[in-house]
């Protein structure tokens, strides 16, 4: 399975990552590309994951909501080519990424390289834990992604403040030295969030106050990454540099088939 992303030398990629599934990625993938449409930006979505979650989102989205462009990646046409299937429109600036569940070690650096912003979510249980401590020893030591430009944060997602579960969880986010960039609560207004079509920020401020405040650190964070210029640390790996370049395809350049 081909994983890399392509882009352009003004597009900000936000990937959404971890292999274990269950964990809110796409929960996060849609509301982070829906408050960055709100503000009148150029936003596409790439989803790998075969469950479709997000592309399931933008489905129901209204058409009087900030548009944002949908790309199935996890939907292989044999009829047109892997580059056609993942171009991303030359007016896209911001493109979040909803990375499948099991992506093979190996194959991390092609989602990672590149990134502007690598996003994690981890849940409060045993098994998330154990999964996200592995997937951070994958990034580093296989992936190469660097800890010093400090593009990883970790969100800690769905939680239950005052829990057992909750304290363990940030003892153990804490002694990773990685950024927890956010804490966000299990709450229903997530649900009704996937039901409509609607990131968090675009429901009644009324309903949604308590949550949307949990999400300004993770934007505080994000804005200073995405501002940041991209380094030679950031492409780890030369053959999936070039891999990346060969799938920037400029629109009516190539044609499904081609």
């Amino acid at each position: 399975m081909r994983l890399s992303v392509p882009g352009h030398k003004d597009l900000r990629k936000i990937v959404v990552l971890n292999p274990k599934g269950g964990c809110g990625k796409s929960t996060l993938a849609v509301n982070l590309a829906g408050y960055l449409a709100s503000r009148s930006n150029d936003v596409a979505i790439m989803d790998f994951d075969p469950q479709g979650s997000s592309m399931r989102w933008l489905k129901v989205r209204s058409e009087n909501s900030a548009p944002i462009h949908g790309i199935a990646a996890y939907d292989v046409n044999s009829s047109a080519t892997r580059s056609w299937q993942l171009r991303v429109p030359p007016h896209i600036r911001y493109l979040v990424v909803d990375s499948p569940a099991s992506v093979p070690a190996e194959n991390l650096a092609e989602l990672t390289s590149g990134a502007h912003a690598i996003l994690i979510p981890v849940l409060a249980s045993d098994i998330d834990v154990h999964a996200a401590s592995q997937l951070m020893k994958d990034l580093l030591l296989i992936a190469k992604v660097s800890r010093r430009m400090g593009r990883v944060g970790v969100v800690a997602n769905r939680v239950r403040e005052n829990t057992v579960a909750y304290r363990r969880l940030m003892k153990f986010l804490y002694s990773l030295s990685i950024t927890v960039v956010g804490v966000l609560k299990d709450s229903q207004n997530y649900v009704h969030s996937a039901e409509s079509g609607l990131s968090i920020h675009e429901m009644p401020a009324s309903k949604v106050r308590g949550d949307v405040e949990r999400w300004q650190p993770i934007f505080d964070w994000l804005e200073e990454k995405l501002e940041t210029p991209l380094t030679p640390r950031d492409f780890r790996r030369p053959q999936v540099q070039r891999d990346i370049h060969q799938l920037i395809v400029p629109l009516g350049k190539d044609k499904p088939g081609n």
